[in-house]
């Protein structure tokens, strides 16, 4: 390990080295954030598949809720769902493996239903991740590309190099599809700024290896429940503008989801599409914790790339969130009014 980035949030190997630890794996678990997206559910498939197929037993677990398009993707693979709170959904320990992989994040935020069993096991922890900020010991060995359009991205080469493939082109279809599934949707099916020649290329490579790329678009963004549809007049009916128009804020509260019969995992691309307004520069949308408990809101940004940019990352660290410049999130312990007030604090 290199020992001037074990206490920062960098890399302390390349792709050869996480593919040389992924080799002798013989039992894994794979997490990442919860409430999975795209991203989150192809890295961690691609990487329990990739490991099936080296002959390990490899098991994914996410932290849900899930949105409904998941158990389709994940398909025979090994997974479980926890929810905690919810009955026999109580967080597993990780004792009983000899290797856990951490995907699309690194930061305990988002991994505290795991923290307590994780945490003492940092020696037998692989990461692979593209965000900006995290904690480092969530893992000795850590592969970060801060530029990678998605963690799908980074794991690309280090599948390859585990499998003997010279290509991603060259990639079983059961690794190639999750591959894509991460990078168009952490792109927007290619439309953000984090599209880059490199990331065209694997997306060509990875439909040469067999991926259907509109069935997997119509998998993930046309299986809408018309109570999403409703909860999005409710959001949008909630749109506040400010700074002359630049800044937009939506709310959405317990009610809403209930008077809609949505779920959480319906807000998906909510904060993109006020974007869509010439004035705008930063979409937020501010959801209120689910009851019963202390209140929590959380929160979602999206802003536009540019000479007036306003980074999302920054914004949403000063909130105790992160993410990436142009898409980061933040959870806080506070009413939607209080954090409303926090947010523009920071953006006005």
């Amino acid at each position: 390990m290199n020992a001037t980035a074990a206490g920062i949030w960098a890399s302390t190997t390349d792709a050869a080295g996480i593919a040389a630890r992924l080799s002798v794996a013989r039992r894994a678990v794979v997490v990442t954030h919860g409430k999975p997206d795209g991203d989150a559910v192809g890295s961690t498939l691609a990487v329990a598949r990739a490991l099936a197929l080296k002959g390990a037993w490899a098991e994914v677990w996410y932290i849900g809720p899930a949105a409904r398009w998941v158990e389709a993707m994940v398909g025979k693979t090994p997974a479980r769902v926890i929810e905690p709170g919810k009955p026999h959904s109580e967080p597993a320990s990780g004792k009983d493996f000899d290797t856990i992989v951490c995907v699309d994040t690194g930061s305990w935020s988002q991994l505290a239903e795991f923290k307590d069993w994780m945490a003492p096991l940092a020696s037998r922890a692989v990461l692979v991740d593209h965000h900006l900020h995290g904690d480092p010991d969530v893992a000795a060995m850590r592969l970060i590309e801060k530029k990678a359009a998605s963690c799908t991205q980074v794991l690309a080469p280090v599948l390859c190099s585990l499998l003997g493939r010279a290509s991603t082109a060259e990639l079983p279809l059961e690794i190639a599809e999750p591959l894509y599934l991460g990078l168009a949707t952490d792109t927007g099916w290619f439309r953000y700024s984090s599209v880059t020649p490199e990331t065209m290329r694997l997306g060509g490579d990875l439909i040469a290896a067999g991926v259907d790329h509109t069935r997997l678009y119509r998998m993930i963004e046309q299986q809408d429940e018309p109570g999403r549809w409703k909860l999005l007049g409710r959001s949008l009916s909630s749109l506040e503008l400010h700074a002359g128009g630049r800044v937009a804020v939506q709310t959405l509260r317990n009610k809403d989801f209930r008077e809609c019969g949505a779920d959480r995992n319906d807000t998906t691309g909510f904060a993109d599409m006020v974007l869509a307004v010439a004035s705008v520069q930063a979409s937020a949308v501010i959801v209120e914790g689910e009851e019963p408990g202390p209140a929590l809101s959380k929160l979602s940004m999206r802003t536009k790339p540019g000479p007036e940019a306003i980074d999302a990352n920054k914004v949403m660290q000063a909130l105790g969130g992160g993410g990436h410049a142009r898409a980061a999130g933040a959870k806080v312990k506070a009413t939607v009014e209080e954090a409303r007030r926090l947010l523009l604090e920071q953006l006005l």
